[in-house]
């Protein structure tokens, strides 16, 4: 049985929660960011190594830094609105609904 939960006007849905994103596909834009309310996701650099690294504003660690990527940092908040997913132009996020 999956997660449900009620529109204002009273309709029972499934909530579809971010389970990953592809990082090969994800180009940092930052727009699922910018409309998630709930602190699930935050942008870091991706090394040469392939490494994931915090992003910063000084232009010494940028040196360091190939390209920016959105990845889950609570994934426990999400909410399961879907936002995220209707924002993103590369189509790189999976959600799916959760059993209880």
């Amino acid at each position: 049985m999956f997660i449900t939960a009620f529109t204002r006007g009273g309709t029972e849905y499934t909530p579809k929660f971010l389970i990953s994103i592809d990082m090969k596909t994800c180009i940092g834009c930052g727009r699922c960011y910018k409309v998630c309310g709930q602190d699930v996701m935050t942008l870091r650099g991706v090394t040469e190594e392939g490494e994931l690294v915090d992003c910063s504003d000084e232009e010494d660690d940028d040196d360091e830094i190939l390209r920016k990527v959105m990845v889950m940092a609570h994934p426990e908040l999400c909410i399961g609105c879907g936002a995220c997913n209707r924002v993103c132009p590369k189509d790189c996020q999976t959600h799916e609904p959760v059993e209880r």
